[in-house]
């Protein structure tokens, strides 16, 4: 009988790997959002569930958007009312709190109604990494949400475009491009553009052209560029040309050139592009010949690499590719003159003069030799 108070070890033989998702996000919230605030708020409690900690540079990294895109898609939860956003003194995003959407489960999409939002609140808190701090301001050129557009409001932009009788076909226009036809997210995106982020005929028209040049028709591309452009207060062609940002003709030329092809640049890696162009004033060919040889140098942290190459360049007053060729002369003409003295030092005393090489006697007797001379 003794044996029935042995304290037993409970154990399982597996666990399910798994995020759990509310049912009411799927039924009240999943509608509505879109792909980027889909995927954040997705990892958010993926990464909770797991008690794991993040920061927007990682989820930005992790698929594929700048930072502006994950706290533009934390703002739009928050507003949603399934999560807060914490705050330090100096307005920096220190940490989300996600609402608990599973705390009853309800089959009707009206389960909402029948809860308190004060009552949500889990002390769960996803954390930035320590010393990324990550300021969440508002600014006078907020980008507005993308909506999601009902087919009653597809007809009636389109009609409101076609009783308008002057501008051109976007429609037409953007499938030209596209070599498509155009489906019904493409539509949406196009209706985003024109009418949240206020483009005209003109500046949409310069988009496509401009996104074209580049070999990319994708709309997803497309809208980021857009997006782009109205964060930089972009409202004509000619503005857009001169716009700074991560979809240049450059930078992709550089990212190529250090083996990130197919990757969209990261905020880090403009700055980096950034500060060669503006800052160090090199021209196309100085930079490419840096990242040719940081790939030849190595495979880790070439951004880094570069821009140690790069930061001596300046420093030693490289304007040209000619200076770089006389800088790995002279580099070249002290490492064989090094080489030289360390091959002299090695072989001993004997090798370092011509009087060396001959036998020195160490039994001359200076006395008899000076009795010798004054002799003579």
């Amino acid at each position: 009988m003794g044996d029935l108070f042995v304290a037993l070890t409970i154990y399982q033989d597996s666990y399910i790997n798994a995020t759990i998702l509310s049912n009411r996000f799927i039924d009240e919230y999943m509608t509505e959002a879109n792909d980027a605030q889909l995927k954040v708020y997705l990892y958010l409690v993926r990464m909770m569930g797991a008690n794991l900690e993040t920061s927007v540079s990682d989820i930005a990294d992790r698929f594929n958007y700048t930072e502006k895109d994950v706290l533009r898609a934390f703002k739009y939860w928050k507003g949603k009312g399934i999560l807060d956003l914490d705050m330090d003194a100096s307005g920096c995003l220190v940490g989300v709190h996600l609402k608990n959407l599973c705390k009853e489960d309800h089959p009707g999409p009206t389960v909402e109604s029948t809860h308190s939002p004060q009552a949500l609140v889990i002390p769960q808190t996803i954390v930035s990494v320590p010393g990324k701090q990550t300021v969440f301001e508002e600014k006078d050129n907020v980008i507005p949400m993308k909506p999601a557009y009902s087919s009653a409001r597809v007809r009636s932009f389109k009609a409101s475009r076609a009783d308008s009788g002057d501008g051109i076909d976007i429609f037409y226009l953007a499938e030209e491009y596209r070599k498509k036809p155009l489906s019904q997210s493409d539509i949406a995106t196009i209706i985003y553009i024109c009418e949240e982020l206020g483009f005209s005929d003109e500046l949409f028209d310069h988009l496509l052209q401009y996104c074209a040049a580049r070999d990319k028709s994708d709309f997803r591309y497309i809208e980021k560029v857009a997006i782009s452009w109205k964060e930089n207060g972009v409202t004509n062609p000619a503005e857009a040309d001169s716009a700074p940002g991560r979809y240049d003709r450059k930078v992709y030329e550089i990212m190529r050139q250090l083996g990130k092809t197919g990757n969209t640049p990261t905020d880090k890696e403009v700055s980096y592009i950034t500060r060669w162009t503006a800052e160090y004033g090199f021209t196309d060919d100085i930079i490419l010949e840096a990242c040719e040889r940081t790939v030849m140098a190595t495979e880790k942290n070439r951004f880094q690499y570069a821009d140690r190459i790069l930061k001596s360049w300046k420093e030693k007053g490289v304007s040209s590719l000619g200076d770089v060729e006389d800088l790995d002369r002279k580099h070249s003409q002290k490492s064989a003159s090094s080489s030289a003295v360390k091959k002299a030092v090695s072989a001993g005393p004997d090798s370092a003069s011509g009087f060396n090489r001959f036998n020195q006697r160490t039994d001359i007797d200076f006395e008899q030799l000076e009795k010798k001379l004054i002799k003579n």
